[in-house]
């Protein structure tokens, strides 16, 4: 199953989502892999701690999901088509995203980290209409993971229309404030024009409400709204906490950090209402 999680507002907590829903599948032994697809590469710090702290004295770690695609552009462009250029050509389409999955200090998780560079390869690679090879590199790693999740920016670029192209459901995260409520139908216009026109398998698997607080009256009227609207809202509502920074801070996932706590348990029942949709 291919996961993409999406929002084009910043700040409503895709990494976390991401990462954490991940960490649940990997730890009931499934095969997981993460992919992130957004430069900040939040998911790719989450999981792997200093290693992917980007800075000026600790360089970008390699290979990463920029190498992949900077692999995509050298083929199309033919670089290298005097002497070995064919063989590097082939080399680097077989390649693929094998050679850029790195493992975490978690069993059976994996991610293919970002780059802060992965901007830069924006418009060359939309140039090139290279819109279709991360789904046809996933296609390339079937069978090899239970559970695959998609990071992505927040924003409807190259990068996130890429994934959801290759991506079989749409996990929304959404905050409850009006910012996020009126960006929300922008966000569901973009999922059905990329279903209808690239991936009629596409299906929005339902909108995660984050940061909920059950005790305000705005938010319950707001996720009101969504279910009155006959949007697929899930049951499972994740719940404020400090506990997540706390695990941001010590690059542990939630079922990691502390198994018993109420946002984990958020989490894992969230895990489980996906699981058996």
């Amino acid at each position: 199953m291919r996961r993409v999680v999406f929002n084009q507002k910043g700040g409503v907590g895709k990494s976390s989502i991401t990462v954490n829903l991940a960490a649940i599948s990997a730890a009931r032994g499934k095969r997981t892999l993460v992919i992130d697809l957004d430069s900040q590469s939040n998911s790719s710090q989450y999981l792997l701690g200093e290693k992917a702290t980007y800075g000026q004295n600790n360089p970008v770690l390699e290979p990463n999901i920029e190498t992949f695609f900077d692999e995509v552009l050298n083929a199309a462009q033919g670089k290298g088509l005097i002497g070995s250029a064919l063989g590097s050509i082939l080399k680097n389409k077989e390649r693929g995203l094998d050679a850029v999955i790195h493992s975490t200090p978690f069993d059976n998780l994996f991610v293919i980290p970002s780059s802060p560079n992965l901007g830069a390869l924006e418009h060359p690679l939309q140039s090139k209409h290279k819109i279709f090879k991360l789904r046809d590199a996933l296609n390339e790693l079937a069978g090899q993971y239970d559970e695959i999740f998609i990071d992505t920016p927040p924003a409807f670029n190259f990068f996130t229309l890429s994934a959801l192209i290759a991506a079989e459901k749409v996990i929304i995260p959404f905050d409850c404030d009006v910012f996020s409520r009126r960006a929300l139908q922008t966000l569901l216009e973009n999922v059905v024009e990329t279903r209808s026109d690239h991936n009629p398998a596409l299906e929005v698997e339902g909108i995660v409400v984050n940061q909920f607080q059950s005790q305000a009256k705005l938010p319950q009227q707001v996720v009101q709204e969504l279910k009155d609207e006959g949007l697929p809202v899930f049951d499972t509502m994740l719940p404020t906490s400090v506990v997540m920074k706390e695990s941001h801070q010590k690059n542990q996932p939630l079922i990691h950090l502390n198994a018993d706590h109420k946002l984990t348990q958020a989490y894992v029942n969230l895990f489980d209402e996906i699981s058996k949709a």
